[in-house]
């Protein structure tokens, strides 16, 4: 009897071996490393060839498209309701409806949003929702330079293809929604998910990018040990700034080290250069949130919203999609300066 459980002790920690071994997300070499920092600070970014190829062919990009010439009657003058891109001529303004489509509704085409019989008509949710998104658009491109530079976005940036974008959320999404009890106002602690990088934090980490309230700095980590004053941040800021954190590092395919020098979080003298633009790109991603895309519940069907009501919002993976650059620094957006682009120097 000794022998048998013996044996069997030795098969299921062979059996946890192998499990741990192929499912714990292992990283086999050869690993390739791109020094970010200064040298000796450990400020370095890892990836291997598989996982660099991975994120070469989620970047791939659409097919070109040629701005038309400037020249002939305005839009506005050939058709009948446009409301936004009023100064183009008619070529430029089709061949912009040509690029969306293919960045947004490839296979469902222009029906997607316009009625075949009547193109004026604003019956289809998606087209009053396509035109408040060429105004995001355009407002990114022109007020949010400190963040996108002259790269710029355009509709493919987030969609790739698709008419919803895959990465975006809604308040509550992340846990079941108790009904009562002590759970309640757990707020999805203890829930690991890819969300909050499968620790026990909030799987709701997005929430500080949801509020013209929380534009406030984000700071919890003290400057000093054993600091005199309680007043300052609470546990519970210090878990949302985490969980925000981790999902920042998700979805931009980097670690802390990226933007902050790991011996000091908190100081800006010693992070890098990157860090000024993630701080640029979280006040873009509330203003977007706050004045583009929660408004729109008022326009989406009931099965487009979150469960507590609201509207898919974007996040840092909306765009970025586990890469530092979206797109990996290629722009789009200077094709389009309809679209608030900036050709290149």
């Amino acid at each position: 009897m000794k022998i048998v459980a013996a044996l069997f002790g030795v098969v299921i920690a062979t059996l946890l071996t192998v499990a741990m071994l192929f499912t714990a997300g292992w990283v086999h070499p050869p690993i390739l490393s791109t020094q970010a920092g200064f040298r000796g600070l450990a400020l370095n970014q890892l990836t291997t060839p598989a996982a660099k190829a991975k994120l070469e062919l989620a970047n791939a990009l659409p097919a070109a498209i040629e701005e038309g010439p400037p020249d002939g009657p305005k839009a506005s003058e050939v058709y009948q309701n446009v409301q936004v891109l009023k100064d183009l001529s008619a070529v430029q303004f089709n061949t912009l409806m040509a690029a969306i489509t293919t960045w947004v509704a490839p296979d469902q085409g222009c029906n997607y949003c316009h009625n075949p019989d009547n193109l004026a008509d604003d019956g289809k949710y998606t087209k009053k929702v396509a035109r408040r998104m060429i105004q995001m658009v355009q407002h990114v491109n022109t007020d949010y330079k400190a963040h996108v530079a002259n790269t710029g976005v355009v509709c493919w940036t987030c969609h790739r293809g698709n008419p919803i974008p895959k990465y975006t959320w809604t308040n509550g999404e992340g846990y079941p929604q108790a009904t009562g009890g002590f759970a309640t106002t757990n707020r999805g602690m203890g829930h690991p998910s890819w969300a909050n990088g499968s620790t026990a934090l909030l799987q709701d980490p997005y929430g500080p990018l949801d509020s013209q309230a929380s534009v406030v700095n984000v700071r919890v980590q003290p400057t000093r040990a054993l600091p005199l004053n309680s007043n300052g941040p609470s546990y519970q800021d210090a878990e949302n700034t985490y969980s925000l954190m981790i999902a920042m590092s998700k979805g931009l395919g980097v670690n802390c080290t990226f933007c902050h020098n790991s011996r000091a979080f908190w100081s800006w003298e010693e992070s890098l250069p990157q860090r000024v633009t993630a701080w640029h790109g979280m006040q873009m991603a509330r203003d977007l949130n706050v004045s583009y895309l929660d408004p729109l519940k008022d326009l989406l069907p009931a099965e487009r919203l979150g469960k507590l009501g609201d509207a898919p919002k974007a996040n840092c993976m909306t765009c970025h999609q586990g890469a530092n650059k979206p797109l990996l620094g290629v722009s789009l957006a200077k094709d389009w300066p309809a679209l608030g682009g900036t050709a290149a120097k």
